[in-house]
């Protein structure tokens, strides 16, 4: 799969805070996985969601090629299923009254016969390894199995745009190493521009092609990896 280049140009004020933190941000995503990297508190998340459509910029545009989603001036917004984007966080979100495979169905286009839904969870569950959850609900899922439920759920909606918010960091070191691996062969077959947001220097370089370096809500330096600081 290929696909258009990912524009971001964000401000976004701080809420209710004039002291807070102000973001003011500009980079480009083009196809394959590019690193959002910076301290806790850098403005990484808030960028995230105004690109995912759950935050609403106060100044900016954001645009899929041709395809605008939220443009200040011009009063566009799409919404958020309309963008196709798959957002995986930290805190996962799964559905705890749904299996597995429900939640994994659940970002699929409404269209979809529920016959071919059902297989299009299974065929996910499976390629991350978690297809024995299929039937069981969410309070019985380890912290692994929850993540690779979430990861199933985000890729079978054949996303535009997949945006990673930290969701490797309360993993053990062994099974983050695991699912990186597992992502990163995900991502290298579906290349659609990909952001993953961390401060991790080895989730990184495991992962990401360039690097957006992001301080106190500014970019300070857009690079490849192979010219990253930390490697």
């Amino acid at each position: 799969m290929t696909s258009a280049a990912l524009s971001v140009r964000l401000v976004i004020e701080p809420k209710g805070d004039p002291r807070g933190l102000h973001i003011d941000v500009s980079f480009d995503v083009p196809p394959g996985v590019t690193v959002l990297f910076g301290p806790s508190g850098a403005g990484k998340s808030r960028t995230l969601a105004s690109i995912a459509g759950l935050l609403r910029p106060h100044q900016g545009r954001v645009a899929l090629g041709d395809e605008v989603w939220f443009d200040a001036e011009r009063r566009i917004e799409l919404p958020i299923h309309r963008r196709r984007v798959a957002y995986v966080f930290q805190s996962l979100a799964l559905f705890p009254h749904m299996s597995a495979a429900e939640n994994v169905a659940y970002g699929l286009p409404r269209d979809v016969p529920r016959d071919e839904r059902r297989a299009r969870a299974l065929e996910m569950l499976t390629k991350m390894h978690v297809e024995k959850l299929a039937d069981r609900m969410p309070r019985t899922f380890s912290g692994g199995e929850a993540q690779r439920v979430a990861l199933a759920r985000a890729f079978a909606m054949t996303p535009r745009a997949v945006l990673l918010d930290e969701p490797f960091s309360a993993l053990d070191a062994e099974l983050k190493a695991e699912l990186l691996r597992e992502v990163g062969e995900q991502l290298a077959r579906d290349r659609v521009p990909t952001v993953l947001v961390t401060h991790q220097p080895a989730e990184a370089e495991l992962l990401g092609e360039r690097v957006v370096f992001i301080e106190k809500g500014r970019v300070s330096r857009t690079t490849s990896m192979s010219d990253a600081p930390f490697r």
